[in-house]
């Protein structure tokens, strides 16, 4: 039995963790994997378009299909599937890290860990081996230019902001959940009421909010940095601000659901995803590569200087956003619904 092989069956079957992998415990899955493969992904559009003609030169003999929609539709549709008997899904890359935590109790994620992912902060990996980051999405503060914004998320609830204050939904937008569930742990449940009190009102998705800035209907929002440079990008009069209690970093992990008909062309199109083209190709949407060694999108710093200004993300987080997070929804939705 070759040493590859006594450190693959270790991880896997024995079910150790994986605090640090060597680059030759795993090769490549298969030379040449083939079959369908699903991906049910909250990337953006241009992402995914990126990432076709990559997957589609590296793998030719895997025909890779998308379902492409907000987490929480990706989720609704992977729920509603998985009750009626079973998904077609293969891997799924939503903006939910909560979902993942929650998938792994239920025993749904098949063991697998790329050759690709040896660079990736540990905090940002499953340590079980069971699903890693493709990109990591950021929560900052986001003001029309001349306005000057609140130094931090706790302000928000300042009266100078009375009224004038946009939030996403954390009930239909996985990004806007994952920062609640944050600002509950740092400020308590009760800091939701005192947001409402001072008139903030909820938004919707990410593109609302953005829409609320720019209409003037609000002076500032709470906004994923991807949204904000993309709009930048178009000549959007936004300016960005980093909060000094901690931007909310937000992985995008991706999975490997266990009832996948074609393993080896799943395991394969992760490796792509994560290969430095394909992060490479992330960063292009705007978005921090789970890659270390890629620059940040637009000029912006780099991975390793985006978590040293945010607030910490870890694997107590993620299990906390699966226990407590149905009720850090209903509390939100108690205080803005009165």
């Amino acid at each position: 039995m070759t040493l590859r092989l006594i450190l693959v069956l270790s991880a896997v079957l024995a079910g150790c963790r994986i605090e640090a992998v060597s680059p030759q415990a795993q090769g490549p899955v298969s030379q040449s994997p083939s079959g369908d493969v699903w991906i049910y992904t909250s990337m953006y559009r241009p992402v995914v378009d990126a990432l076709e003609p990559l997957l589609a030169k590296q793998l030719p003999e895997v025909k890779v299909r998308w379902y492409q929609a907000g987490s929480e539709k990706v989720l609704a549709r992977l729920e509603a599937e998985l009750a009626a008997g079973g998904s077609q899904a293969d891997v799924i890359a939503t903006s939910d890290p909560f979902l993942y935590a929650r998938f792994k109790e239920e025993g749904r994620w098949l063991k697998y860990v790329s050759p690709n992912s040896q660079r990736i902060p540990r905090s940002l990996v499953d340590l079980d081996g069971e699903y890693a980051a493709l990109r990591v999405s950021t929560m900052v503060l986001v003001t029309r230019e001349g306005i000057e914004g609140p130094a931090s998320f706790e302000a928000l609830e300042d009266p100078k902001w009375k009224g004038n204050v946009a939030l996403g939904d954390p009930l239909t937008s996985g990004t806007a959940f994952t920062w609640a569930v944050f600002m509950e742990e740092a400020y308590g449940a009760a800091w939701f009421q005192k947001l409402r009190d001072n008139g903030a009102r909820i938004a919707g998705g990410n593109a609302a909010v953005l829409q609320k800035l720019e209409g003037k209907e609000a002076d500032v929002g709470v906004l994923l940095l991807e949204n904000a440079l993309i709009a930048r990008g178009k000549g959007s009069p936004i300016a960005i601000h980093w909060p000094t209690d901690g931007a909310v970093t937000i992985p995008g992990f991706a999975g490997i659901l266990k009832s996948t008909r074609h393993a080896r062309a799943a395991q394969a199109v992760i490796d792509v995803l994560l290969s430095e083209a394909g992060q490479a190709a992330i960063v292009a949407g705007d978005m921090h590569a789970a890659d270390p060694r890629l620059a940040g999108p637009r000029g912006q710093e780099g991975l390793e200087a985006l978590i040293a200004k945010a607030r910490p993300w870890d694997e107590a987080m993620q299990l906390r956003g699966n226990t407590d997070g149905a009720r850090v929804k209903q509390v939100f939705s108690g205080a803005f619904s009165k």
